[in-house]
């Protein structure tokens, strides 16, 4: 019996000697974060997207949002009243609609150039930013600009930044000249 077993002890570990080592896994590293290059793509989302809406290209706009039901979209009116979308659903309706029926005039296919100034960015995580900036919003001939606050909050799906949160703050009873912006 002693043999035996000695015999089958020696049988397997002459099996498991010859049998082929197996790569270790390999790690793949995360590129680092490099949060100058991060904000260039967050601010290009962001200007992507109003091109989009100001253009009625609805595939391209809504290419720019994450569609979760926390994802949200309000602003101030002139009367004091506001407007909120929560949830894409909601604002894809509500935005989507007004895309797909209201194509731009003839020669309005481009949105109107507007000033942003003291641009914030401050990233949460890798994963998850916070933007804000002053932008001043021209009339129809860019000779008078109506001040807002905007802010969105972006996050970083699969590599690519969304929009989760758009919110616009407009200050309608203070309008400056294109002149006084300059």
């Amino acid at each position: 019996m002693y043999r035996f077993s000695a015999l089958l002890l020696s049988c397997t570990l002459i099996v498991l000697s010859c049998k082929k080592e197996e790569a270790a896994p390999t790690v793949s590293t995360p590129r680092a974060f490099d949060q100058a290059v991060e904000t260039e793509s967050i601010l290009g989302i962001i200007d992507n997207e109003a091109s989009c809406f100001y253009a009625r290209d609805y595939e391209c706009w809504k290419a720019h949002y994450i569609h979760e039901d926390y994802t949200f979209q309000g602003w101030n009116r002139a009367d004091g009243t506001f407007d909120a979308k929560v949830g894409w659903g909601e604002l894809d309706e509500k935005a989507g609609t007004y895309i797909k029926n209201n194509p731009p005039k003839e020669g309005q296919g481009e949105r109107p150039q507007v000033i942003r100034q003291f641009m914030k960015v401050k990233f949460f995580t890798n994963t998850l930013a916070y933007v804000s900036w002053d932008q001043y919003n021209p009339d129809g001939e860019a000779k008078i600009y109506t001040h807002s606050l905007e802010t969105r909050l972006m996050q970083n799906l699969n590599g690519s930044w969304k929009i989760a949160n758009s919110t616009s703050f407009y200050d309608y009873l203070k309008q400056f000249p294109a002149d006084s912006l300059k």
